[in-house]
């Protein structure tokens, strides 16, 4: 009787009622309400603020723990020159059309998208394909929404369906111009008005602001963590006794000022991240825990594919991945693997999750290898964590900017023993010659590799050579001012600027897709929703319910509840009067994964049922082992079905002595 099987699609994905959950049971609200609120802005009430604070706790267990890494706090509040040098200011941007009568803001991308999967939804209407909703309570949105499609139910061609996939498929990788073609060649408008659109234009999501009360250093909110990783690395690196490969991680809140968020937690202005910041040898990109996780298969679309207008994805090992060159290397393969065995131990459906790959066109500038988390959800598939190689980008564009080495200094082993052709100058006539122009030969000297020196060698052993410096300028060198002479170097330490390896998490977004993914209503009756949170990140782990309101309840509810306290299982007492199918119903909407009940029989015989949301189904035994159970079944020791085995089926009575 435990051991219920649980039909949980029998009712098909209802949105609108899943929204109106999170909204009753204050999930999250929009921020400001009561003064009209802001798009992109929201709140998080009682049961959103433990889920996501129970996210991150799984995330830094997951990840910052396992790995050892480096936990980070940083400012959120950032000086202008920061993100001029990291290249922000220049090209953190998305592209924007204007509604070209009422001047509404749209952001490109999202507008083709729409209206071609609008346009193919039409299609399958009109050849009778689409799907008919199995419920008819459709609200006033979805009504909104059916005849909005009935207008749209439009015939294509099959050339066109064609096209319109292949714009689909590789939407990602258009530039701008590029977008802006797209809705002229297809009469693209704005869905809401019919009005035709402006060009696209670059919008920078930076919120700027201002640091202090003359407001003589600009400074913008960050939109994302990871720079203070890089400012910080010298600092990092000490700490970590001068080694790498070592990892830094950070949770905190990012700003980006989105063009028209219109997706809920999908797209908002504020939110919170959780970046790391893996710091390897660029000759060495090999992870020494890879072996740990070769075999885990990861559901993947390739930049390949995606070029080729198609969005199949293949099913294959992440060992595999790397050995055949299509994940770049060890360590990024190793965190792609690791962020799967996260998602999915956090409650994401492993079928509605896949690995894309960045084109070219949409890779990040300090990219050369970068693949997305993408989680599917009621508005298709959404990106949920971003995995990149930057390379030695940002270390290198900070060094320079600052004259700060942000290098490893490494002892060889073994040292290195070179013969090379050095050039020596006379530094002081040098300076007497050719005065500020002499930084700027030597350094056009310097930049030659060993043939072009030994060239130039040949050339002044004729008497002069001519060199051409980088602002274009010409100069005559003649053997009193440089020789270049083949020495013999011994190189004891080597000296390089590490490459970086960032997975970044948009937690928001997890948790919401979460709450899809958690989502059902019961097969019996399609009012009684329910959330199936994985218990390690369900806000409450355990509802207590006195069956009774009378005073001798009162020690065992205390009892119980302390109990539950010192074995670390966070529970919630509900002692309202309403019916205990009532009580447990409320709380199955909020995604509770286990419930005990205390009744008479429990005063007299200390024992008491414990209940499974899901199936329902009840056990019984005496308080001490019930709560052995649970707090082994919350702590993921056990499963519901091991717990059948170690306590009886409650069959709905208990006998008083």
């Amino acid at each position: 009787m435990a051991n219920i099987q649980v039909n949980k699609t029998a009712h098909p994905f209802d949105k609108p009622r899943l929204e109106a959950l999170l909204n009753r049971r204050f999930f999250y609200a929009p921020a400001y309400e009561i003064y009209g609120g802001v798009a992109g802005l929201y709140d998080y009430g009682p049961p959103g603020s433990s889920l996501q604070a129970n996210i991150i706790s799984e995330w830094r267990k997951h990840f910052i723990i396992e790995d050892h890494m480096l936990e980070l706090d940083t400012t959120i509040m950032t000086p202008a020159p920061v993100f001029e040098t990291s290249g922000h200011v220049a090209r953190f941007a998305d592209w924007m059309v204007k509604d070209a009568k009422t001047g509404d803001v749209l952001r490109a991308d999202h507008l083709v998208k729409n209206v071609i999967e609008a346009r193919l939804a039409g299609d399958q209407e009109a050849r009778g394909l689409a799907t008919q909703p199995k419920s008819d309570e459709a609200d006033k949105k979805k009504k909104k929404k059916a005849d909005k499609a009935k207008k749209a139910a439009v015939k294509l061609s099959d050339e066109e369906v064609a096209e319109y996939e292949r714009i689909l498929a590789t939407l990602d990788n258009f530039s701008g111009p590029e977008l802006g073609e797209l809705c002229r060649k297809y009469k693209i408008t704005n869905p809401d008005t019919d009005n035709e659109v402006t060009e696209p234009q670059e919008f920078n999501l930076m919120f700027a602001s201002s640091i202090g009360p003359t407001g003589q250093h600009p400074g913008y909110l960050r939109p994302e963590t990871a720079q203070s990783h890089f400012l910080n690395f010298s600092r990092l690196l000490e700490f970590n006794n001068g080694r790498i490969p070592f990892a830094s991680a950070q949770i905190g809140r990012s700003f980006r000022n989105e063009i028209s968020p219109r997706a809920g937690l999908l797209r908002v202005r504020e939110f919170t991240m959780a970046e790391i910041e893996h710091f390897v040898d660029p000759d060495d990109k090999r992870h020494e825990k890879f072996h740990e996780v070769r075999d885990v298969a990861l559901r993947l679309l390739d930049r390949d594919v995606q070029a080729s207008g198609r969005t199949d994805v293949t099913s294959m090992s992440i060992g595999e991945a790397v050995d055949k060159g299509i994940v770049a290397n060890e360590t990024l393969g190793y965190f792609l693997a690791r962020i799967y065995l996260f998602l999915v131990k956090v409650g994401i459906n492993p079928d509605r999750l896949r690995f894309r790959q960045h084109m070219s066109n949409e890779m990040a500038h300090y990219a050369t290898d970068c693949w997305d988390a993408e989680i599917h959800n009621s508005t298709g598939w959404t990106e949920c964590v971003g995995c990149a190689d930057r390379a030695a980008y940002d270390l290198t564009v900070h060094s320079k900017k600052t004259g700060h080495p942000l290098v490893v200094r490494e002892a060889l082993k073994e040292p290195i023993v070179t013969e090379k052709e050095v050039a020596e100058f006379n530094k002081k006539l040098f300076g007497k010659t050719f005065g500020r122009d002499s930084a700027a030969i030597q350094n056009a000297v310097n930049d030659f590799d060993e043939a072009a020196l030994l060239r130039f060698k040949g050339e002044l052993a004729q008497g002069a050579a001519t060199i051409t410096t980088a602002e274009g300028k010409e100069f005559k060198l003649t053997p009193d001012l440089l020789t270049i002479e083949r020495k013999t170097l011994k190189q004891s330490i080597r000296e390089f600027t590490p490459n970086v390896i960032e997975p970044s998490f948009g937690l928001g977004r997890i948790l919401y897709t979460l709450l899809e993914h958690s989502f059902w209503s019961r097969e019996q009756d399609v009012e009684r929703g329910v959330l199936s949170l994985p218990a390690a990140v369900a806000p409450t782990k355990v509802l207590i319910v006195p069956l009774s309101a009378k005073e001798e309840f009162a020690p065992l509810v205390r009892e119980v509840s302390s109990k539950l306290r010192k074995a670390g299982v966070f529970s919630r007492v509900d002692d309202s009067n309403t019916s205990i199918g009532k009580r447990y119903a409320r709380n199955d909407e909020l995604g509770t994964p286990f419930g005990v009940t205390l009744d008479f029989a429990s005063v007299a015989n200390k024992t008491m049922t414990l209940r499974e949301r899901d199936t329902t189904g009840q056990l019984i035994g005496p308080i001490d082992e019930v709560i052995a159970i649970v707090t082994d079944l919350v702590q993921g020791n056990i499963d519901w079905a091991e717990a059948c085995k170690k306590l009886p089926a409650y069959d709905g009575v208990q006998a008083i002595d």
